[in-house]
């Protein structure tokens, strides 16, 4: 796939304030700092289209981003980061459940996970969610230029090892640099696939 063209379409804070054009959803969501916003500005070459910071939590809105005219991009606020308040924590999971359970156009969310750490507790239990309630979903390794390839290699299969003795299988793995371009070509080849299938 080939992203001629990518343009922020709105932010809302529930799929009632969603864009009114009913389009393919791709969803990316992870803990706080994970690299979101990055990941969407590299998937669209774009390094300005969504706002990156190097505080944790920022994002607090659903934001669409409308790719080639057909489908939506959509960061959503990260999960898990403890330094705010417990109002805001129930407001920040609120709008993520809200989205997850009620977009309709929801053909794929992606759950982002830093290659460096061995996946989390708060992620498997977001992923356990996602399994209940039967949200499609793979994952995304972010951060994969951090360490070579033979420690990523090792990463890579214990997280897999984890999540297959978790649930008795693993979802589809992916991995990515948004400061080299790592893994582009494969999550929008990726995407792609789940097009032609809708």
């Amino acid at each position: 796939m080939i992203i001629r063209d990518a343009k922020f379409a709105g932010s809302c804070t529930s799929v009632e304030g969603k864009p009114k054009r009913a389009l393919p959803e791709f969803a990316l969501i992870g803990r706080s700092n994970v690299g979101k916003s990055s990941l969407v500005n590299m998937l669209c070459g774009n390094g300005k289209l969504a706002m990156t910071s190097s505080t944790p939590g920022k994002t607090r809105l659903i934001n669409h981003f409308l790719i080639n005219d057909s489908w939506y991009l959509v960061d959503l606020p990260g999960y898990g980061y403890a330094k705010v308040s417990r109002d805001d924590r129930q407001r920040i999971a609120s709008v993520i459940s809200d989205y997850i359970l009620g977009s309709r156009d929801l053909a794929m969310l992606f759950v982002l996970v830093d290659s460096r750490h061995d996946i989390g507790q708060t992620d498997l239990d977001f992923m356990d969610e996602l399994m209940e309630h039967g949200i499609p979903f793979a994952v995304i390794l972010t951060k994969c230029d951090k360490q070579g390839p033979n420690v990523l290699a090792g990463r890579i299969g214990s997280n897999a090892a984890t999540m297959s003795l978790r649930w008795g299988t693993a979802p589809d793995v992916l991995c990515c640099s948004s400061a080299d371009g790592r893994g582009r070509k494969d999550i929008l080849d990726y995407m792609d696939k789940i097009l032609k299938t809708i």
